[in-house]
């Protein structure tokens, strides 16, 4: 029966990777007219792919998901909002500070903007403006996602607060320097990766399954919007100061 569940997760797993799969052999096959180079280390690297996102999925499942819901329901009927407030700054922010895909994106800001001449090159100065950005990510996912929380208690309709917050993106892109715009819209997307959303989504869901006249369904979803607008405003910000 065990064997039966990992080939079944395996299955999906490769069913998911499929797509690229395809799209790859495509190019390759009948664009490029070449065979795939160091084949054997390519078909290896699939099969760890295939294993490694088998136990992504399933560690999700097991693990983050229930965390999310359980921390959320054990709050909520605490009854205590400054402790939720708090939990969900502090979930936000450090599962953004843990974020892969945040952390290279930093450092490879960070050198390239050494490279243009728009920070001192020294070693320190990369790192420390690559912490800087790190930082000004993370606190504003920690306020995005408290933002979030109050929505889901107060009933507030989620459509006004993202326009809101959109036409505040706007109006930062006009005045924030050129050097940082596209770092920032990048910061969006970087932060809504492996680590933040299913820890983020499950308390949604769990908060709005615990309070009474909220939908799960309805209310529960949309942390994740907030988590990839308010990066965008406070890495603008961060670059006028920078770039100032």
């Amino acid at each position: 029966m065990i064997l039966s569940i990992i080939l079944e997760k395996l299955r999906n797993a490769l069913t998911d990777l499929l797509p690229i799969i395809l799209v790859i052999a495509f190019f390759q096959i009948f664009v490029l007219k070449q065979p795939l180079p160091q084949m054997g280390e390519v078909l290896f690297g699939a099969l760890l792919v295939v294993a490694g996102l088998t136990l992504f999925v399933q560690g999700l499942e097991m693990g983050l998901f229930p965390i999310g819901e359980a921390m959320a329901h054990a709050l909520a009927r605490k009854g205590s909002l400054f402790w939720l407030l708090c939990f969900a700054f502090a979930l936000g922010f450090s599962t953004t500070v843990a974020e892969p895909a945040l952390i290279a994106v930093a450092a490879e800001a960070a050198e390239i903007a050494g490279k243009g001449g728009l920070i001192d090159p020294s070693v320190d100065s990369l790192k420390q403006y690559a912490f800087g950005l790190r930082m000004s990510v993370a606190f504003s996912v920690g306020l995005a996602i408290l933002i979030g929380v109050m929505r889901i208690i107060r009933g507030w309709p989620i459509h006004y607060l993202i326009i809101g917050g959109y036409v505040v993106v706007m109006l930062m892109t006009v005045i924030a320097p050129q050097e940082i715009i596209g770092i920032a819209y990048d910061a969006g997307g970087v932060t809504t990766s492996t680590i933040t959303v299913p820890l983020v989504a499950a308390l949604g869901v769990g908060l709005a399954s615990t309070i009474r006249g909220r939908s799960p369904l309805v209310d529960g979803f949309g942390l994740i919007a907030f988590a990839s607008l308010l990066p965008m405003i406070f890495v603008m910000g961060y670059g006028l100061l920078i770039f100032k």
